[in-house]
């Protein structure tokens, strides 16, 4: 997404135009140093979520492993409370950890919340220290103060092979409390070569929707009915499961756009996150490959906006709107708020089958790839079919339509609203047909069959990333950047909420590439506004620091990508990029994934590199 039109052309503006383009991959990268042959992929960290009592944890006092009132657990009702006394004081928490021999990669990660009575925006006066022996890992202060739980990543991967003791250790000043609280501890090893042991405890796993759903006359209110079955792929029983709503974010719970009645094959909870997650009591907890089958009444009503879930007057775009499943990691429930200012998204790839009955006076570009048939009384059925995609999205209305296809194949389609010029509809057919081969060349073949583009310049937010389907203004370099994300958040799934840079920066650097730019002295426009300013922010942060998102995500975050490829040579950065994306095609990526992928492809040691770009994770 490019949060507005304004941002989207900024956004470039880091960027030096380019004399020629980048090179493709061509002979293999130089070899980092070679990793031991056994590993066995191991999370370490036992209790990590304190639900178990407070064994092994060693801890200054027995308050700090509680569940208390004051503050809440990221996952459970367990947790780790240090400091919050407003006076001189020390909390410690700690545990002993063996990380195998013979992993490349070894990743510690854990959710923080911090809050302060400290007032001040310059001086940290409260301390967090996370230690691996004598090792100091990271360290947060009053300064870094989030409203919610952030996850934290720090690479550990040099501590292979040692027994270490893992320890935080929080001190308060003479005044003015700051609670450190932390929450679902874990440390991941893995080979290096395949995605960490984490990837086996993401669930509910291999989703496949069915959806049935009637439009009224005017395409803005849907009604029918969606199923959805799904595996449990992690060791731990699944006991429940949520539904995000996302786009109830665009009403209140009195006034919900997207309701959720009628529920089978599970008891229906309570709505929380401002009514966008529903619980969905199992009845009874599936063991690790059972499925399971839900159902549900399902009604959309799409308010009036240029949104990505809105109507433009006679057109709608309805993105967001079919309830999704919830993912559940090592790290617990992701259940993080809607975000306005970019994404929140988390999903796993899924099979969908979405009918939309609708007015024939319609056209209804959709995710994935679709055939009309008629339906009855002057109706239209549109039957669209995708797999392995991690949302459905679609629009209906009086749309004018073009197609053609790409030099590689691709079946591409634009549909524009009324006032969109035909030579503006054609530029942008061409714009799509040339940005889609560029991408599958450098990263992969597109799998998704069509490519819809649906564009409208009253689009606030200049656009917006489905897969298999984009909205967009009439822009090269925003419709470009669109599709780049089919690659980085489509195929290579992230954590949106957690990792926007994963999706945003790579397909800002994607897009480069596609248009010919070098990023030549990018970085030197580099100016950060605070300490606290990481390109490998989360959401949380960037919401309450939303003037910088663009600036630091966007531009900054393709800038560290640029200096990373001359680093590395373009060859090598290049066959990078394609073997990362092939090692977790259909998955989910992480920074340090991503970090130990980019070591392994250099003999140059990455730490400071990683340090002076603020990638941390």
């Amino acid at each position: 997404m490019r949060p507005t039109p304004h941002k989207a052309l900024g956004a470039g503006a880091l960027t030096v135009a380019a004399v020629a383009a980048l090179v493709l991959p061509g002979t293999p990268a130089t070899a980092g140093p070679a990793t031991a042959a056994a590993c066995t992929p191991a999370q370490v960290v036992t209790n990590g979520g304190f639900e178990s009592g407070t064994s092994p944890w060693t801890a200054s006092s027995s308050t700090v492993i509680t569940s208390r009132s004051g503050q809440t657990a990221h996952g459970g009702s367990s947790y780790a409370w240090l400091d919050g006394v407003g006076s001189t004081h020390t909390d410690t928490l700690g545990q002993s950890v063996t990380i195998p021999s013979g992993c490349g990669s070894a990743t510690l990660t854990f959710w923080l919340h911090i809050d302060t009575a400290e007032t001040t925006s310059s001086t940290a006066y409260d301390k967090l220290t996370a230690k691996l022996g004598s090792a100091t890992l990271a360290t947060y202060s009053n300064l870094d103060k989030n409203t919610g739980y952030v996850k934290k990543s720090v690479d550990v991967s040099s501590f292979a092979g040692q027994t270490v003791n893992l320890s935080f250790t929080g001190t308060e000043d003479s005044s003015l409390q700051t609670s450190f609280v932390l929450d679902d501890i874990a440390l991941d090893t893995s080979d290096g070569t395949t995605p960490p042991s984490t990837d086996s405890t993401r669930t509910p796993a291999t989703p496949s929707y069915t959806v049935n759903l009637s439009s009224d006359t005017s395409g803005t209110v849907w009604t029918g009915r969606e199923s959805v079955t799904f595996t449990n792929a992690s060791a731990t029983a699944l006991g429940e499961v949520y539904l995000r709503l996302w786009d109830n974010y665009h009403g209140s719970c009195d006034a919900m756009p997207v309701t959720v009645r009628n529920v089978t094959g599970g008891t229906a909870g309570a709505l929380s996150v401002a009514c966008t997650a529903l619980k969905i009591d199992l009845p009874s907890p599936l063991a690790q490959g059972q499925s399971a089958t839900l159902g549900f009444d399902l009604g959309i009503t799409v308010p009036s906006g240029a949104d990505r879930f809105g109507h433009d007057g006679a057109f709608s775009f309805v993105g967001n709107a079919l309830p999704l499943l919830a993912v559940r990691d090592s790290a617990g429930w992701h259940l993080d708020p809607y975000t306005n200012n970019g994404e929140s998204f988390y999903s796993l790839a899924a099979d969908f089958k979405v009918t939309l009955d609708h007015p024939a006076s319609l056209l209804v570009p959709a995710t994935g790839t679709s055939t009309d048939t008629p339906g009855s009384s002057g109706r239209t059925v549109t039957t669209a079919t995708a797999s392995k995609v991690r949302d459905f999205a679609w629009a209906a209305g009086p749309f004018t339509k073009i197609s053609g296809t790409s030099a590689a194949g691709v079946p591409v389609n634009v549909y524009s609203v009324s006032g969109i010029s035909s030579s503006s509809a054609q530029s942008m057919l061409s714009t799509a047909k040339t940005a889609v081969d560029a991408h599958a060349a450098r990263f992969g073949a597109y799998p998704y069959g069509e490519l819809d583009a649906v564009i409208d310049n009253n689009y606030w937010f200049g656009g917006m990333e489905y897969p298999g389907f984009v909205l967009d203004l009439v822009s090269t370099t925003a419709l470009t950047h669109e599709i780049g994300h089919q690659w980085w958040y489509g195929i290579v799934g992230d954590d949106e909420y957690t990792s926007p840079w994963l999706d945003e920066s790579f397909t800002d650097y994607a897009t480069d590439l596609a248009l010919g730019r070098t990023g030549s002295n990018c970085w030197s426009s580099v100016s950060w506004a605070s300490g606290a300013e990481k390109i490998t922010n989360s959401m949380a942060y960037w919401d309450a620091h939303s003037s910088r998102y663009s600036t630091v995500v966007y531009g900054y975050g393709k800038c560290a990508l640029h200096d990373l490829r001359r680093v590395l040579g373009d060859t090598a950065m290049a066959k990078l990029l394609k073997d990362y994306a092939s090692a977790h095609w259909y998955g989910v990526s992480t920074t340090a994934e991503f970090k130990a992928a980019a070591q392994a492809a250099t003999s140059t040691d990455l730490t400071s590199f990683w340090t002076q770009h603020r990638i941390e994770g």
